[in-house]
């Protein structure tokens, strides 16, 4: 029987090569789409599982009530750690966390590691890939070090790096550490990547302020005992907060702040490791959002869907020419259950050939999926057996529903109306233009989300942020030299060049640079009784002229003026912040009773993303400060050649560092990766979507046309023109567009602007982007269905009368 209803499927589906080949190519397609897309998505929902302990362990922030409104952070001081876990019960393990640049020296060879500062509960906390040695606990010496597989290489080629000393680069004195174990690489799905890890106790930062509770600048993970909750544990953390912080909490009420629902002023938070790489600080309130997975899981579910209904929709629509089949099967003795197995035989024989083939296309444009989409997800990553078995129960799913829907209709005709070849179609009509409404529906939602998303893109990529991004390129001081020293000796050796307009530098990085670095610092002080916060920026002579900021009050620094060492320039925000009728008399007293003297007031720029407002920024000029960024403007002429000299430049001063240069444009550019891929998969979406549209809507032309051949025959010898017969053709398809349209436009606008809520700067909705989007979807589906309609318009009347 089963060798039989193979049989017969098979010669059905040769019989009708038009029917079969269009079915193949919308679920082939959609099927390797899926695939690429539903991998991207669980790999990127699947950050920062693989930790055994990762149920109980979590990321601590605050969140602070100020006069200005809440305001949340993860960055804490040297000696929170250890407090909390000793005066707060219920903490298993902690550890500090701290993420800088490390130049590390063996030989020769001199790298610059990424670098986790960390105390000795990291490694028994995380659950990294085994160690080659001292498994247990390999930074229980305050010398030890354990290096990344791929960093340990690089320094040691072949050679067993265990115990080998290194040199690492620390307060400017190469200081010895010895290799007590390698790590495999860090997975690509964490957020804790590194290739150097050290103990906290020897970062430059920790013995100035070991005991200081205002100075903040590490994160912070502790790991709960099993019987304690995150809820639990914060509400423990009030009688800590009112201890060590009390004289926070009592300047936030002398200068107006308003206490939160529980009256609390300030509060410390746990965050799930497992959300960590969802959330972002914004408006003072952590933000979890996995938008972009969720978002790409319903773009593939989304064209799945529409080859299944062009699928259905083509199955109801040829059922017509398959009645007397069916009615001479009925008389024959055929019950419903054989005749269903025999149409979903088919299904299935089509389902499996074009599963295959879709396979087959995701394979083979993995590696571009990678590149566009800037993913690390392999087939290796899902090929464990529940995977395969849910990706089997998925398929037969879909297959059951999908080729069984037209099968159950088509067995379930009465013998008599399948022998006179006729049957009343309304109710199948119905089902059809339901569909197909749903399927252009989707097809407008993904056209309006695409030029949304990209006019919003363009929007931020061509915004005036105040300063020059065209023409000047940037990139970190790495090496052995003192950071001041390396600028200087920079701009002493480009001066002659005539593309070299200033060289300067700073602490931070405008945009997100080659390095992949992107920090702020902030600070707090008293001023006239009251605490002012603002963000700083420690800056050479020349930045405010470099970066082309406008001066619109005082000065900028001078080497004339020796004193500028203790001087500052702020912008609007910072001015409209101290509150004064003339900023540049403010004098302010830091926290190491050194007077500070405003000199000039820059206006008001974009130095951070554009989802936040522009916040208070000062400069600092103090010497003793380092710079970790070199600036160097360029004139717009011969732009490569400028960046070349750069580059070669910097290589005879610092030849073992790693030249990491781009233009600020594109490091501006970069902090739009997120929108970028998600604008780009809309697009390829839309596109695929579209076209499967039109695959399912062209089959469909082709079975209506065939049915009404006589029909446009008898129009015509009638007197019908070709216009009056391709409108009569067209129009209920058109109706089903328009009707699409009225349903998802408001659907796109709401989800359109929920999107643009994240971002304080953004585009207007117009009703023309989806007008826009609705005639375009009109317009392709009146190109598909026209080309054969037109045809058959055209066709002589006397060979469709004699059409059967």
């Amino acid at each position: 029987m089963l060798k039989n209803y193979i049989k017969i499927a098979w010669r059905n589906l040769k019989k009708d090569k038009t029917f079969t080949l269009l079915n193949i190519i919308g679920l082939s397609v959609a099927f390797g789409v899926a695939i690429l897309l539903s991998m991207a998505a669980f790999f990127e929902l699947s950050y920062d599982k693989f930790h055994t302990n990762g149920d109980n362990i979590y990321k601590v922030y605050n969140e602070i009530q100020t006069p200005r409104g809440p305001e949340a952070g993860t960055s804490q001081p040297a000696p929170f750690a250890n407090a909390l876990k000793k005066e707060v019960p219920g903490i298993s393990k902690v550890t500090r966390y701290l993420q800088d640049g490390a130049l590390v020296i063996y030989k020769d060879k001199e790298i610059n590691m990424s670098t986790v500062w960390v105390d000795t509960d990291f490694f028994t906390m995380f659950s990294f890939p085994e160690f080659a040695e001292n498994a247990d606990n390999p930074l229980k010496e305050l010398s030890s070090v354990a290096l990344s597989k791929k960093m340990a290489t690089a320094l040691f080629g072949d050679e067993n790096a265990i115990d080998k000393t290194i040199n690492i680069l620390i307060n400017g004195k190469e200081t010895p550490f010895t290799v007590a174990s390698v790590v495999e690489n860090t997975k690509s799905n964490s957020s804790l990547e590194f290739g150097l890890a050290i103990r906290f106790e020897n970062h430059q930062s920790y013995t100035k302020n070991k005991e200081e509770w205002d100075s903040q600048y590490h994160d912070v993970y502790v790991q709960l005992q099993n019987e304690v909750n995150a809820q639990q544990f914060e509400d423990r953390t009030n009688p800590f907060v009112d201890l060590h912080y009390k004289e926070s909490v009592e300047n936030l009420k002398r200068d107006g702040a308003q206490p939160d629902a529980n009256g609390r002023y300030f509060t410390i938070n746990l965050l799930p490791l497992k959300d960590i790489h969802y959330t972002n600080f914004q408006n003072g309130y952590a933000k979890i959002s996995r938008t972009i997975p969720y978002l790409v899981l319903s773009v593939a579910f989304l064209i799945l869907f529409i080859a299944c209904v062009n699928f259905i929709n083509m199955s109801i629509a040829k059922s017509t020419q398959r009645l007397r089949e069916i009615g001479m099967r009925k008389t024959l003795g055929a019950q419903k259950k054989q005749l269903f197995f025999q149409f979903w035989s088919e299904s299935l024989m089509l389902f499996i050939v074009s599963l295959f083939i879709g396979i087959g296309l995701s394979i083979v444009f993995l590696k571009d999926f990678q590149e566009i989409f800037r993913t690390n997800v392999t087939f290796s990553m899902f090929t464990n057996p529940v995977n395969i078995v849910l990706f089997i129960v998925v398929i037969v799913l879909v297959t059951l529903l999908v080729g069984g829907y037209p099968a159950i209709l088509m067995s379930k005709l009465s013998t008599i109306q399948s022998l006179k070849g006729k049957v009343e179609t309304n109710g199948k009509n119905i089902v059809r233009n339901v569909l197909m409404v749903v399927q252009f529906s989707i097809a407008i939602l993904l056209i309006s989300g695409t030029l949304v998303l990209w006019s919003q893109l363009e929007f931020m990529r061509n915004k005036n942020l105040g300063f020059d991004k065209s023409q000047v390129v940037a990139f970190p001081i790495e090496g052995k030299m003192d950071s001041r020293r390396a600028v200087n000796l920079l701009r002493d050796q480009l001066k002659d060049n005539p593309n070299i307009i200033s060289v300067t530098a700073s602490d931070n990085i405008l945009g997100l640079g080659k390095d992949g670095s992107q920090f702020s610092s902030r600070l707090g002080f008293e001023y006239k009784g009251r605490v002012v916060k603002t963000n700083m920026l420690v800056v050479d002579y020349d930045y405010i002229e470099t970066l082309g900021l406008e001066l619109i009050q005082g000065r900028s620094f001078d080497r004339q003026y020796p004193g500028d060492a203790l001087g500052m320039v702020i912008n609007e925000s910072m001015a409209r912040e101290l509150d004064e009728e003339d900023p540049l008399n403010a004098t302010i007293m830091m926290s190491d009773s050194t007077k500070y003297q405003v000199l000039g007031i820059v206006k008001d720029y974009h130095f951070e993303s554009l989802t936040k407002s522009i916040e208070p920024l000062t400069f600092f000029m103090n010497t003793d400060w380092d710079l970790y960024y070199a600036y160097v403007k360029v004139a717009p002429e011969n732009l490569s050649k400028s960046y070349d000299a750069i580059e070669q430049t910097w290589k005879t001063l610092e030849p073992n560092a790693k030249f990491l240069g781009s233009f600020l444009n594109d490091n501006i550019d970069r902090t739009f990766r997120s929108e970028k891929i998600m604008a780009t998969m809309i697009t390829s979406g839309s596109i695929i979507a579209i076209v499967l549209s039109c695959i399912g809507l062209f089959a469909i032309s082709l079975l209506v046309v065939a049915q009404r051949t006589k029909e446009i025959g008898v129009r015509k010898v009638v007197g019908a023109s070709i216009s009056s017969i391709t409108y009569l053709l067209t129009k209920d398809f058109l109706k089903l567009v328009a009707i699409a349209f009225v349903i998802a436009a408001p659907v796109a606008y709401w989800l359109m602007n929920q999107w643009l809520q994240d971002y304080v700067y953004r585009i207007d909705l117009s009703i023309w982007i989806f007008a826009l989007a609705g005639l375009l979807t009109v317009l392709i589906a009146l190109f598909t269905v026209g080309v054969k309609t037109l045809k058959a318009a055209m066709q002589n009347p006397v060979k469709s009368l004699k059409t059967e």
